[in-house]
């Protein structure tokens, strides 16, 4: 009937697509392994999504909004507080890896360094990568240091898809404005997914999206 609402242009804003990434960010999530050096590293045995940005970006926050625990990835207000790659098995079905945050760090020089190749490393050859979590502060844009991973990520072919965090904190026309730029500027980018995911950890704003997102990317369901 013309009076019935448009389907979603996107499927994976349908309710059985939203549905599907809710049970799945419901299951059990819980911490395998921190990792500081490549060695370190847990054998690639399920799907990775891993989540990057600049330090104090929000990533830990997004991750426990996502989980639904507050206390799953350790969050602060000093940057550089995570200092290797945590990896979190979702219910068997996909693992979660919050890297070290670039840029800004009150540690050494060195320290920055090296968290920051070691990310690299893992970005550019972990088998199991299914999609890069990028996330952009809405409140700052796209920077420099943020255009460099997206440089490498295109040249390495790693998918990403650009979250926008804090979104709360801008008025919706603000929001507009930004979300268009950002679009304009990954247009650019051959690896990103075309539409960036505008979320905010404390609202809920864009976290069922962003289930359904990665939900499509999940192992199936256990029989048995």
């Amino acid at each position: 009937m013309s009076g019935d609402p448009p389907p979603p242009t996107d499927p994976l804003e349908s309710e059985e697509a939203l549905e599907r990434g809710r049970l799945l960010f419901a299951q059990e999530c819980r911490f395998v392994a921190g990792a500081d050096n490549l060695g370190a590293l847990p054998e690639p045995t399920l799907t990775e999504v891993a989540f990057a940005g600049r330090s104090n970006v929000g990533k830990s926050s997004l991750v426990n909004a996502l989980t639904g625990r507050q206390k799953l990835a350790k969050t602060s207000n000093t940057p550089g507080r995570t200092q290797q790659l945590n990896f979190f098995d979702l219910g068997g079905r996909l693992m979660l890896v919050d890297l070290p945050g670039y840029g800004y760090a009150r540690v050494s020089k060195s320290k920055v360094e090296r968290w920051t190749e070691l990310a690299r490393d893992y970005l550019r050859g972990r088998p199991t990568l299914r999609r890069l979590c990028l996330l952009i502060d809405s409140r700052h844009g796209v920077k420099d240091a943020d255009r460099d991973i997206m440089s490498m990520l295109d040249r390495t072919a790693v998918s990403y898809q650009i979250v926008l965090t804090k979104c709360d904190k801008l008025t919706d026309a603000a929001l507009a404005e930004r979300t268009h730029a950002v679009e304009v500027e990954i247009a650019r980018h051959v690896a990103a997914h075309p539409l960036p995911i505008p979320t905010s950890a404390v609202s809920g704003m864009g976290i069922p999206l962003l289930r359904s997102h990665l939900a499509a990317l999940a192992a199936p369901n256990r029989i048995g």
